[in-house]
């Protein structure tokens, strides 16, 4: 996959301080990019940024927030900024909508003013894929049979994006992220199932599982992650389209629940809840071969090597992470 291009460029990161931003910074970073990141921290934590990072504190529906970021000038936005999570958005729908909704428009029009040369968009392979859609889901079977506001605001901003593109001409991409976990993601109520464990299982607790455990999962390494969203911000063939950004794999619940209690050595096991309400899909699996053809895109680390990174970092910096995690017992 290509990453030259960057050397040199100035680039946006909207919602940088969260688990895919950071390490699209850092990487971005290395490249030789001047980074830029708005975040409101609302769900993000200073302390987890990369080094080097200029930072505009503020909401992506703020408009003096927005004017300071691209007063920035930036060649390249990656709008990852968001109101997170499925259970998140059931219990606070208007802010999902004005987070998802209004945020990203005014992320897009921000984008036309300044010419942008492109932008990617974080949207949800979890969410835009429906229960009817046949396994592996393929970019051409979105649904509107959809079940939070958090999947509906993300097939929306995949809508806005494509009429910028369409009416505008504004270079836009959707990468349709899937179950992305790996180090920098900080434990929490509405966070994701991966961080979550680790978190209890370290503190010696039953890791939780709202079902039978069978269900599955395409779990994404965030490295592998940022590899196509590079690939997407530099590609002439990506732009105008959507593409999946997983593992192409199912991996059961229940067996990630036991590698996380194996890698920390948890002897508290697995406690089973009822399924949560809106958790209609118990499979999930990606087709990764329009991302494979177009952007060269393969992903590169095994699950069981992800969780052993992931168990690294909460190693590493365990002290911030509970300091910051909002998760009890």
């Amino acid at each position: 996959m290509a990453e030259s291009g960057y050397g040199g460029m100035r680039v946006l990161v909207t919602g940088g301080a969260g688990a895919i931003g950071v390490n699209l910074s850092a990487r971005l970073l290395e490249l030789g990019a001047s980074v830029v990141v708005l975040d409101d921290f609302s769900s993000a934590y200073e302390w987890n940024l990369p080094n080097g990072v200029e930072l505009v504190r503020g909401d992506v529906r703020d408009e003096s927030a927005l004017a300071e970021a691209f007063g920035k000038r930036p060649n390249r936005v990656f709008h990852l900024a968001a109101h997170f999570a499925n259970q998140n958005s059931v219990d606070h729908p208007e802010t999902s909508l004005d987070v998802n909704g209004m945020g990203t428009l005014r992320v897009l029009e921000r984008c036309r003013q300044a010419r942008v040369e492109r932008v990617v968009f974080a949207s949800s392979g979890c969410g835009v894929y429906g229960p009817e859609c046949p396994l592996p889901f393929r970019e051409e079977q979105v649904s509107l049979r959809l079940h939070t506001p958090y999947q509906l605001t993300k097939l929306l901003g995949e809508l806005l994006g494509n009429y910028f593109h369409v009416h505008y001409g504004l270079p836009f991409v959707s990468a349709r992220l899937f179950n992305v976990y790996g180090p920098g993601e900080v434990p929490g109520h509405y966070r994701n199932v991966i961080p979550n464990f680790f978190f209890r299982a370290i503190r010696g607790e039953a890791l939780p599982i709202t079902g039978t455990g069978e269900e599955t999962r395409d779990w994404t390494f965030v490295r592998d992650a940022v590899d196509a969203l590079l690939a997407m911000g530099t590609s002439e063939a990506a732009v105008g389209e959507a593409f999946n950004v997983a593992s192409g794999t199912e991996v059961r619940v229940i067996d990630m629940a036991e590698d996380v209690n194996r890698i920390t050595g948890n002897k508290a096991g697995i406690r089973h809840l009822p399924r949560r309400d809106w958790d209609a899909k118990t499979r999930l699996c990606a087709s990764i071969g329009k991302a494979r053809a177009l952007l060269g895109y393969e992903p590169r680390v095994p699950f069981r090597e992800g969780l052993e990174q992931v168990h690294a970092w909460f190693t590493g910096c365990w002290n911030s992470i509970r300091a910051s995690t909002d998760l009890e017992s």
